[in-house]
């Protein structure tokens, strides 16, 4: 799968650490929320972590999800190009990660806005309340 594989439609490309865990489960209902209103506005919704293909298909199914989930494996190549793996911080430990960012890609595949260090609660209200969509 490529962006290609979407030209004409916008894209939000959210990245998250982790199936399953609390705040990636509360992002991607946020999505999950906000779906009908995102895809009436021609969006297409695609998340990107390191989890393996049977791990995202769980995810999908315990939440219902309705959108794509990808998997990026090592080396985390397409996360790395979108400076969304790197180096993280947490109580005073330094390790490797997935960034929790969110790209909106336009209908001609340019990025559009970029959100670091999302609040992944409220990440879907917060890219339809910048676009005005309600």
């Amino acid at each position: 799968m490529s962006l290609k594989d979407f030209k004409g439609k916008r894209i939000i490309l959210y990245f998250y650490p982790k199936d399953n865990t609390p705040g990636c489960t509360k992002e991607a209902c946020n999505f999950k929320e906000n779906w009908d209103l995102l895809k009436e506005n021609n969006f297409v919704v695609l998340g990107i972590s390191k989890d393996n293909a049977a791990s995202h298909q769980k995810f999908i199914e315990k939440f219902d999800l309705p959108f794509v989930l990808l998997t990026d494996p090592e080396p985390y190549k397409t996360s790395s190009d979108y400076d969304s793996y790197g180096l993280k911080k947490f109580m005073g430990k330094e390790y490797m990660g997935m960034m929790r960012n969110t790209f909106l890609i336009d209908v001609d595949g340019k990025v559009e806005k970029i959100y670091f260090k999302v609040k992944a609660a409220i990440m879907a209200d917060h890219i339809i309340s910048d676009l005005g969509l309600r």
